[in-house]
């Protein structure tokens, strides 16, 4: 057999940090010395991949918010009417300045409206919820022209902080509308 040297490659390590010496050997240049400087070079490579991986790593563990979804009672597909009593009803008709108007019962033209803040509404849904039947308690409201979104979501936040089972989101009548006005 033949002497053959296998070329091996000489690996040379990679390293994260590495100091630079730039001095001339000793050499100086006419009459004054140089001072040694050291450069530094810094490599960012692994730091980079560690930042990326821990990026994906918190996306795919990160879980969204999930939708949050209001339970609603919707009637029979029967059409059998809910049955209601009159005097476990309070209506409630929103205004603008957030302002709420009500009544119990049903509405006629000598239907007297109160009114309160939308702030105060739960003191008059927790009286009259009191004050009536619980299982025919329930609650009609009708926006207004003139209401803003903003009080119909809170009015619906009212109801599920009172524990209100039946309420209706209703149009407003004509006459009632003149009323609030």
């Amino acid at each position: 057999m033949e002497n053959v040297e296998t070329a091996t490659p000489i690996l040379k390590p990679i390293a994260m940090a590495e100091l630079n010496n730039n001095s001339n050997n000793g050499k100086e240049k006419r009459g004054f010395s140089k001072r040694k400087t050291l450069s530094t070079k810094v490599d960012l490579t692994p730091m980079v991949d560690l930042g990326f991986l821990l990026i994906t790593f918190f996306i795919f563990t990160t879980s969204l918010q999930s939708a949050s979804v209001m339970r609603m009672t919707l009637p029979d597909e029967k059409g059998k009417p809910t049955p209601v009593k009159a005097s476990s009803t309070l209506t409630l008709l929103l205004a603008s300045d957030h302002q709420v108007y009500y009544y119990s019962g049903e509405y006629d033209k000598d239907t007297s409206l109160l009114s309160s803040p939308i702030q105060q509404i739960r003191d008059v849904i927790v009286l009259k919820k009191q004050q009536s039947d619980s299982s025919f308690f329930s609650i009609i409201i009708k926006a207004g022209n003139t209401s803003v979104y903003k009080d119909v979501v809170d009015l619906l936040d009212e109801m599920t902080i009172a524990d209100v089972k039946r309420f209706a989101l209703v149009d407003i009548t004509s006459k009632e509308e003149l009323q609030i006005k």
